[in-house]
């Protein structure tokens, strides 16, 4: 009897230290991740200087988010009391309520509402006339628009993989469109350019290194095409030949038959 009396003490003992040290445990976690009012309303992101119970010689750090410096938006120079396009062409627009207008304007409209009066604009710009819609000003000045929204967009999100493909075909395209206008109409070229902001950089001259065995492959053809045009040329001298032998015997029959 007197064994269980003493392993029932021992266990009720043992019991009372974990349920305490339990208690201890979620205190001291409690505490841990709590920081003071003063430092959560503070300008800085996550934890502000707190010391921590239960760490002995442990300061917490100061976690500062720190976001990149954005470039100005392309967007930046709409003011937001424009009208879309849909309602800047409606004289009725002009002279409703301060509220309707609100609803109206590009301060509630979405971005790409935005975009579409920026290409507009610059679409006027750079047209000939005011119904040109396809000529290849108006495709550079749309093409612009289009790559200047996806390098902001790619500023912010840079593993947006899909998009910057569309932005390099854009690109590509762009400049097959400029190098054409600088061939056919040069003032045209200068004009687009300095209207849309565009610096035109000449492409890089054709680089390959040169090894072993391209130099050797570019003798062979080298070889063999002036070995082609050798026989060519025995080919044309052979033909001219034969042709002179022909005229000749012609010659000769047409003055036997005349005597």
């Amino acid at each position: 009897m007197f064994p269980n009396l003493a392993l029932r003490s021992v266990l009720k003992a043992s019991a009372g230290v974990l349920r305490e040290s339990s208690s201890l445990c979620s205190a001291v976690s409690a505490k841990r991740w709590t920081c003071s009012a003063a430092l959560q309303s503070g300008p800085t992101f996550g934890c502000g200087e707190c010391e921590h119970p239960g760490e002995a010689g442990r300061v917490g750090t100061t976690f500062i988010l720190t976001l990149p410096d954005c470039p100005e938006s392309q967007l930046s120079d709409l003011a937001p009391t424009m009208l879309r396009m849909d309602y800047s062409a409606v004289p009725l627009a002009q002279t409703t309520d301060d509220i309707v207008k609100r609803l109206l304007s590009l301060e509630l409209a979405s971005h790409s509402d935005k975009l579409r009066l920026k290409k507009a604009q610059l679409i006027a710009k750079v047209q000939r006339d005011e119904n040109d819609r396809s000529s290849v000003e108006v495709q550079v000045a749309i093409l612009t628009a289009r790559i200047r929204n996806y390098r902001e967009h790619l500023q912010k999100h840079h593993k947006d993989k899909a998009n910057k493909r569309r932005m390099l075909m854009a690109i590509d395209r762009r400049k097959k469109l400029l190098k054409n206008l600088r061939l056919v109409r040069y003032d045209a070229f200068e004009r687009v350019c300095e209207q849309l902001g565009i610096t035109y950089t000449f492409p890089p001259e054709y680089y390959r290194r040169a090894t072993r065995r391209w130099l050797a492959k570019k003798a062979f053809c080298i070889k063999v095409f002036n070995e082609v045009q050798r026989q060519k040329a025995e080919q044309r001298l052979k033909m001219k030949q034969s042709s002179a032998s022909t005229n000749a015997e012609a010659a000769k029959t047409e003055t036997t038959s005349s005597q």
